[in-house]
């Protein structure tokens, strides 16, 4: 698309809010009629008993987007160069069942897609495009149960496909209460490698002793041969992560180096300074715009034996084949507090360290719902940058160093009137050293804000981003110029 109707865009969206603004008059007025009873049975759950201390219940989300994207240098959409880019989007679509069957008894389900553009399921650098079929999008993000050991939360058991997770808060995140617009995605370090859209096969242990939060996994990763991408074609002298396929002999027997595929380990210690927090699921909370006050300070770490794979020189001649861990460590402080309640103000602020290591070099580019597919083969070596530094990608995942922070404030109710909901404003940042860019600097920042027109359940979001671009010269990566993203997201949940 080498131009952009502002106007139209502006139209749509002015629309969309015109729509939401009407949206929470109604809503508003609906909340005040006197025919609504405060003993009226919510419609989206059953209770199993009188008390209603055993219940099921069904949750539904939808993020739209619609977003302007300048595109990183030499980007193509479907053939065609792209400097920029207009689309509309699903970022999450999820509908979640769960209850309590007994006082000990979880249970829980999570069913949806992510990610749904135009370019859903034949987002590939290949050519010629493969057949694909838009409409295999939905699958389950979760199942499994859960056992209270104890009468209050002090030990949990649980098994079955999970988020469960260590390294960060952000590795286990409830989407529907992020505090920017989206999550840094860093945090969740595998994802669709070896995870399932970082969910996991896992027996876990969850609980709060006094103060202490914590939770420990173990867990199956899935071969990156399934994970829907052509896996890596040869070893290389940079890490990748281990496909069994290259451990074969000509008759299909595993040879005997085969490192197979181990289990992942991981945990998450959390210290809570002041109030406790939500404990219903292994989702973790991203704000809760002041209806609590939590302070807490936390690490977390991942571990998984010969994950990945490179080569190593010996000498002039001689080549050797490397298995390398993959080991994830964070330290992370957390703090979401109400300043003034009666006029419904709050601050959010969120800082953490993390040691990435992937093995030798790693790294990987990564665009959300990505607007572009391939790159001109012209622009960029392929052998470098894998073909996936096109469209919003930027290197987000790599063996170094990383540091991430985002702060938000939700502004008094008196700004737009307590029926019209409140304004939070937001920033973010996330500076990274990685070893695969050859000293080059990562920076990437956002900042926006939300219209919470009905807390998280109705709000909308207005987010830019910058990243950083680079290019391939002399064997050598250079830092390129910056480029920009804004986003209009409507997200209901119910």
């Amino acid at each position: 698309m080498k131009h952009i109707n502002f106007r139209e865009l502006a139209i749509t969206c002015c629309m969309v809010l015109l729509s939401n603004t009407v949206f929470a008059q109604n809503f508003s007025q609906s909340v005040s009629d006197s025919s609504l009873k405060a003993e009226q049975i919510n419609p989206l759950r059953v209770n199993l008993n009188q008390s209603g201390s055993a219940y099921f219940q069904m949750t539904l989300l939808n993020q739209t987007w619609l977003r302007y994207t300048q595109n990183n240098p030499g980007s193509m959409r479907m053939n065609q160069p792209e400097s920029e880019t207009f689309d509309i989007g699903l970022r999450r679509t999820r509908i979640q069942f769960m209850g309590f069957l007994s006082a000990r008894t979880f249970i829980y389900f999570q069913f949806g897609q992510n990610n749904f553009n135009s370019l859903y399921n034949s987002n590939t650098p290949a050519l010629p495009y493969t057949v694909s079929n838009r409409k295999l999008a939905a699958f389950f993000h979760d199942a499994l149960c859960e056992y209270k050991l104890s009468k209050n939360n002090a030990l949990k058991i649980g098994a079955g496909l999970t988020i469960m997770n260590g390294l960060s808060r952000f590795s286990q995140p409830s989407i529907s209460s992020i505090a920017t617009m989206d999550l840094p995605i860093f945090l969740q370090y595998s994802v669709d490698q070896i995870d399932e859209f970082d969910r996991r096969l896992a027996l876990y242990a969850r609980g709060q002793w006094g103060p202490l939060d914590y939770r420990f996994y173990v867990s199956n990763p899935f071969p990156v041969t399934s994970n829907g991408n052509a896996p890596p074609a040869a070893i290389t002298y940079t890490s990748q992560f281990v496909n069994p396929n290259l451990f074969i002999d000509k008759t299909g027997r595993p040879l005997s180096n085969s490192p197979g595929i181990g289990n992942q380990y991981g945990g998450f210690l959390s210290y809570n300074v002041f109030d406790s927090e939500t404990h219903t699921t292994p989702y973790m909370t991203g704000t809760y715009l002041g209806n609590k006050k939590v302070c807490n300070f936390s690490a977390g770490w991942v571990y998984q034996k010969n994950a990945m794979m490179r080569l190593n020189r010996l000498s002039e001649t001689l080549v050797d084949t490397v298995f390398e861990p993959m080991l994830q460590l964070g330290l992370e402080t957390f703090l979401d507090v109400p300043i003034q309640k009666t006029k419904g103000t709050a601050m959010h602020v969120f800082a953490g360290y993390y040691a990435t290591n992937y093995g030798k070099n790693y790294l990987r580019f990564n665009g959300i719902m990505n607007p572009a597919n391939a790159l001109i083969p012209a622009n960029y070596p392929v052998s470098y940058l894998s073909g996936s530094a096109y469209g919003n990608a930027y290197p987000m995942f790599g063996t170094g160093e990383v540091w991430y922070f985002q702060w938000a404030y939700v502004l008094p109710k008196s700004l737009l009137g307590e029926p019209h909901g409140q304004l939070m404003p937001y920033a973010s940042t996330q500076y990274a050293r990685y070893e695969g860019l050859q000293g080059a600097r990562m920076w990437v920042w956002n900042t926006g804000m939300h219209w919470l027109i009905k807390g998280h359940q109705a709000k909308i979001s207005l987010d830019y981003q910058n990243r950083p671009t680079y290019y391939y010269t002399d064997q050598q990566i250079r830092y390129d110029a910056r480029k920009g993203c804004w986003v209009l997201q409507y997200q209901l949940f119910i």
